[in-house]
């Protein structure tokens, strides 16, 4: 497999050697181990620190999608309703999937190089009436934040609705206050600024959504409700990823030492020098405006005198490889991940003089 010398695509991030270590060592089985146990409750405690909540976590084996799935199927019964707040892929992700099963759907949608207007979510909130409301903290392949999850969550109150937030390639490098933001089902990925493999995924479970997800009673492989008291009875409903687990408390103990405020002050530098070096050497960034800009992955537009195909083949040849994209967006937007352990000036800097070069 081609490696190469500067890894700033989107995710999967690169896997720190500190963190790789986890993988190195073999364990017990992780359904018979109180041990395991014990390393399962640590890392709810841990997460929760850095996502400000007081909410249940769960943690689950692969990658995601199996949550942003999970999500829906454990709230969501043939025929009620989801309202979709989208300004990307991801966002209108969440209605195919719930009519993929038979729930409605409708979107309320965005430009995707803009972010959410909570006063039009509200309107269409109180018209529509859905049972479960849904929105993306990043959207990883416009390289954009909403910032607004605490008024949509308002929101999501007013109308009896859970809120589901997708924070897969956010949380960890933009501060976020789950509870804070009313957030009953939220959505954290692996390999993304945590910086590990694409094997776990994390889920925090507000008292609302577990009254919704028991009376569902949803029981596929990915269902949320056989997850909840896990530590507590030392048992799941499958074998878990003992190596995966140790490595995420490594990675969470990083950040909880770093500091949460200070990780986001890192990634914000991060994004802006990216952003700033790109507009001086003529790059055309996506989104309408730096405030809509992640901290965690800035959006491009493909340069005019090349196809995507060739920029990319171009930066490769150097050693630098960045994220293509999807959809709508293929061919004409690429994106910079400086996420987790990507998230450091000197190899942004680094990444953006080779761009420079290919352009000159």
């Amino acid at each position: 497999m081609e490696q190469y010398r500067i890894g700033l695509i989107p995710g999967p991030v690169s896997v720190p050697s500190e963190f790789r270590a986890a993988w190195n060592t073999d364990y017990g089985a992780s359904d018979l181990e109180a041990e395991f146990f014990d390393l399962y409750r640590q890392n709810q405690i841990l997460t929760q620190k850095i996502l400000h909540t007081q909410n249940d976590i769960i943690i689950t084996s692969g990658e995601a999608m199996s949550i942003l799935w999970a999500s829906l199927k454990c709230t969501l019964k043939a025929g009620e309703k989801l309202l979709a707040v989208s300004s990307g892929i991801f966002g209108e992700g969440f209605a195919d999937m719930a009519r993929a099963f038979g729930a409605e759907a409708e979107v309320c949608a965005f430009p995707y190089d803009e972010v959410p207007e909570p006063g039009r979510v509200r309107e269409h909130a109180l018209r529509y009436r859905p049972k479960v409301i849904t929105a993306v903290h990043c959207e990883t392949p416009s390289g954009t934040i909403t910032k607004c999850l605490a008024e949509i969550g308002n929101i999501a109150r007013e109308v009896g609705a859970l809120f589901v937030v997708d924070f897969v390639s956010s949380a960890g490098g933009a501060e976020l206050d789950a509870d804070g933001c009313n957030i009953d089902i939220g959505l954290w990925g692996s390999q993304k600024v945590l910086s590990l493999t694409p094997s776990l995924s994390v889920s925090v479970i507000s008292p609302r959504a577990w009254e919704v997800i028991q009376d569902v009673n949803y029981s596929g492989y990915e269902a949320f409700k056989d997850w909840r008291k896990v530590p507590e009875v030392h048992y799941m409903p499958y074998t878990h990823d003992w190596q995966g687990m140790k490595a995420l408390n490594l990675s969470l103990e990083a950040i909880l030492r770093e500091g949460v405020p200070e990780a986001a002050v890192r990634h914000e530098s991060a994004a802006k020098l990216c952003r700033d070096t790109g507009r001086a050497m003529g790059l055309r960034l996506y989104p309408k405006s730096d405030e809509y800009s992640s901290p965690t992955v800035t959006a491009f537009y493909v340069p005019e005198k090349f196809t995507w195909g060739e920029f990319d083949n171009a930066l490769r040849i150097r050693g630098l490889v960045v994220g293509g994209n999807y959809g709508s967006l293929a061919g004409k937007v690429f994106r910079i991940g400086h996420m987790g352990s990507q998230a450091r000036n000197e190899l942004v800097e680094e990444g953006m003089n080779i761009i420079q070069q290919v352009i000159r």
